[in-house]
């Protein structure tokens, strides 16, 4: 058995759930010396770019929780304000995009699974994509785990899926049938320009949890069930965002997947599978 199956065969055995709950419980704990020694392990073994946080001393960060959902000097992330423009919603890279075909989408070569699923398996929910687009982009441990309007939005629902742990990195996607729609997840879908759009914020091994601005935490609940939350479309209770702002924060990594409908925008020539994303830049053109 070679080494890519060992880690494959290992992840199906470990007790993901119990070990991802235990190092949340160690990533939001203060330990003062051994918290900053800790951050600055990670941050020389995996070459993060401190430069571009807003708070650059490792010491500033009370938790790894918090050093892990940095926020950024407000100037790194130019905003493509244009009108016209779907902007990347996450730092990360693009693992794939393309069109919603019979209502699947593409995990990895010779992997694909269903949107309906992914989103917690209501027809109604999926109906509005098929035919559409959608782009998955994965998130390593280096990048900026903070996720942002790629357009301006009006929340209407929330869904909360649980399930599995796996890890999310391209050799899991290559080897994990319907990974995405098994592993735990939360779907917020809003009211844009472009129609209903769904970003899906996918859990991961070693994911302490997922957060909302309008929620807090969002996972984990207690039990397997499906939870789902409806938001008016107007009034002072209305949840309005714009393009830019943030929508949530993974703690310890993961993957956002998008969805909107047929004929509403398409992806830039230069987008495709492996390609480097940054918040903010171009990422798609709204059909005129």
């Amino acid at each position: 058995m070679n080494l890519d199956k060992i880690k494959i065969a290992l992840q199906y055995a470990l007790p993901k759930h119990a070990v991802s709950r235990l190092v949340g419980k160690l990533a939001a704990a203060q330990a003062g010396a051994l918290t900053t020694q800790l951050i600055k392990l990670f941050i020389k073994q995996y070459k993060i770019d401190m430069s571009e946080a807003l708070y650059e001393d490792p010491a500033h960060y009370k938790t790894f929780n918090e050093f892990f959902t940095r926020p950024l000097k407000p100037e790194i992330r130019p905003l493509a304000s244009e009108k016209h423009i779907l902007a990347h919603p996450v730092d990360g890279a693009i693992s794939q995009l393309g069109a919603v075909v019979d209502g699947q989408i593409i995990q990895a070569k010779g992997h694909d699974y269903s949107l309906q699923t992914l989103l917690g398996g209501s027809e109604q929910d999926v109906s509005p994509y098929l035919g559409g687009k959608f782009a998955t982009i994965y998130l390593a441990p280096k990048d900026y785990h903070r996720i942002h309007m790629p357009v301006d939005g009006v929340l209407r629902k929330m869904i909360y899926v649980p399930g599995d742990l796996f890890s999310v990195n391209p050799l899991t996607a290559q080897n994990v049938p319907n990974l995405f729609a098994r592993n735990e997840r939360v779907v917020a879908i809003f009211d844009t320009d472009i129609g209903p759009l769904s970003m899906v914020l996918v859990g991961a091994t070693i994911v302490a949890s997922i957060e909302t601005i309008w929620a807090g935490t969002v996972t984990p609940p207690a039990g397997k069930d499906i939870f789902t939350w409806n938001y008016p479309a107007g009034g002072d209770n209305a949840i309005k965002l714009k393009k830019g702002d943030e929508m949530g924060r993974f703690k310890l990594g993961s993957t956002v997947i998008l969805a909107w409908g047929a004929d509403k925008a398409d992806f830039l020539a230069d987008q495709q599978p492996e390609t480097v994303t940054r918040m903010g830049t171009p990422f798609a053109t709204i059909a005129k």
